[in-house]
């Protein structure tokens, strides 16, 4: 049986055209690959802030405890003055020393409790600001890993079916996960809120 060169080189050509683009299998290797690293090093940030996250809450958490604490000794000082004083009008003369002392002392109570008060509600207030911080910071990867992981899903089924549009469709969602990543991990300040809202 004789053998058409024409023929083997035409067959080859059509093999080559059902299975795409040269270029389009290596170019979905490098990007998924790049993408896959990047979402690594996203995630080992994003877990850390997730760390800090907790404990800014937990430090939060704390200082209101310790607000309430020292709210409640302030008001026990506080009826515990005016008993003191409604005491002193009636009491002898040789006690009104000793009343004089110890409404000093609660006077001086009610003020420390009052100061200290007012400093674990600015820690409070603080650790509340830190933990929105973090927060933002943390939306930034969470929107990241879900445009990467939308983007190598369109990758896969564009190695798949052979689309050469479909690896530039996912470009897109390649490019906003990089560049919102990128945002969170130099702590910029690129948000969408309203999708972080609608994805909330």
């Amino acid at each position: 049986m004789d053998i058409d060169p024409n023929e083997i080189v035409d067959t080859a050509a059509h093999a080559r055209r059902k299975e795409g683009p040269s270029w389009l299998n290596p170019a979905v290797a490098i990007t998924v690959a790049l993408l896959a690293t990047f979402m690594g090093i996203c995630k080992v940030k994003d877990d850390n802030i997730v760390q800090a996250m907790q404990q800014a809450q937990a430090d939060k958490l704390d200082h209101w405890q310790f607000y309430q604490a020292r709210n409640i000794r302030e008001e026990v000082g506080r009826s515990t003055l005016v008993q003191l004083r409604l005491q002193a009008l009636s009491a002898p003369a040789a006690a009104q020393e000793a009343y004089r002392t110890q409404i000093a002392a609660y006077e001086a109570l009610v003020a420390d409790q009052k100061t200290k008060k007012e400093e674990l509600k600015g820690q409070a207030e603080k650790d509340q600001a830190a933990y929105d911080s973090l927060n933002f910071r943390d939306d930034q990867f969470d929107l990241s890993d879900a445009a990467i992981a939308i983007a190598i899903s369109l990758l896969a089924v564009s190695s798949l079916t052979q689309l050469p549009w479909l690896y530039l469709l996912a470009l897109v969602p390649s490019a906003f996960g990089a560049l919102v990543g990128l945002s969170g991990l130099a702590g910029g300040k690129f948000h969408p809120d309203a999708l972080v809202r609608l994805l909330s």
